[in-house]
Parts: C-alpha cells; sequence; structure tokens
C-alpha cells in the first residue's frame, strides 16, 4: 500500500501565505489522481484542488488565483501553495489519491481511496 504524508501547515494571518506539500509513494501519476481536500469543524471534507495523470488540474472556485497545485515528479511531491489566504480558508488539509477515472474534477471526497493523515492551516484575521 501506498503513503501520502503532509506537511507545511501552520498558523498564518489572513492575506500570508502558506505551501503545504505531500510526499507520495506508491501511487505512480501514470495511474492515479492526486490532490487536497479540506475540512473544517462542522463542515463536510470538500475538494480544494486536484491533478490527473495527463497533469490537467482542476481547482475549487473559492481558491481560484489564490492557491497553486504542482507536482515535483523528480522526488513524488505534491506542492499546493496557497496565497492571500483568509480566515474562511482554515481548516484540516488532506491529501489524497485515487485511480484514475473520468469523474475525478468534481473532487467528490467519498470517491477518493487513499488519504493522508491531514495537516492544519490556522488562518487569523
Amino acid at each position: 500500500q501506498g503513503q501520502l504524508v503532509e506537511s507545511g501547515g501552520g498558523s498564518v494571518q489572513a492575506g500570508g501565505s502558506l505551501t503545504l506539500s505531500c510526499r507520495v509513494s506508491g501511487y505512480p501519476d501514470s495511474e492515479y489522481c492526486l490532490g487536497w481536500f479540506r475540512q473544517a469543524p462542522g463542515k463536510w471534507r470538500e475538494g480544494v484542488a486536484g491533478i490527473d495523470i495527463a497533469g490537467l488540474t482542476t481547482y475549487t472556485d473559492s481558491v481560484k488565483g489564490r492557491f497553486t497545485l504542482s507536482k515535483d515528479n523528480a522526488n513524488n511531491i505534491l506542492h499546493l501553495v496557497m496565497n492571500s489566504l483568509k480566515p474562511e480558508d482554515s481548516a484540516m488539509y488532506y491529501c489524497a489519491a485515487v485511480q484514475g477515472f473520468s469523474g475525478w474534477s468534481a473532487m467528490i471526497a467519498h470517491e477518493w481511496d487513499y488519504w493522508g493523515q491531514g495537516t492544519q492551516v490556522t488562518v487569523s484575521s
């Protein structure tokens, strides 16, 4: 079984930046889509950004223009650069993987099979 290990969370003031990293092992990018999800207390887990086996990316509307997803293929690390952070971005952020399928870009959490342990992001106003 593979592993997804997140790092880079922390506390920041509104308007600040953070970069999350997910070290990926056992999920070759030729077969698996990778993504970031987040879950705030009392809320559903929502998809934030994802990348498929062709390298195509998708973002949820609330982060477009502020977050950037990239994959370091040499080191198998998925990065999420988060700029202009808002208090509503505060959540536990999870890295996830799923074998490629046509509906992946909808980023529906229960359709994704493999999860990291999460890293907390807190944005204060």
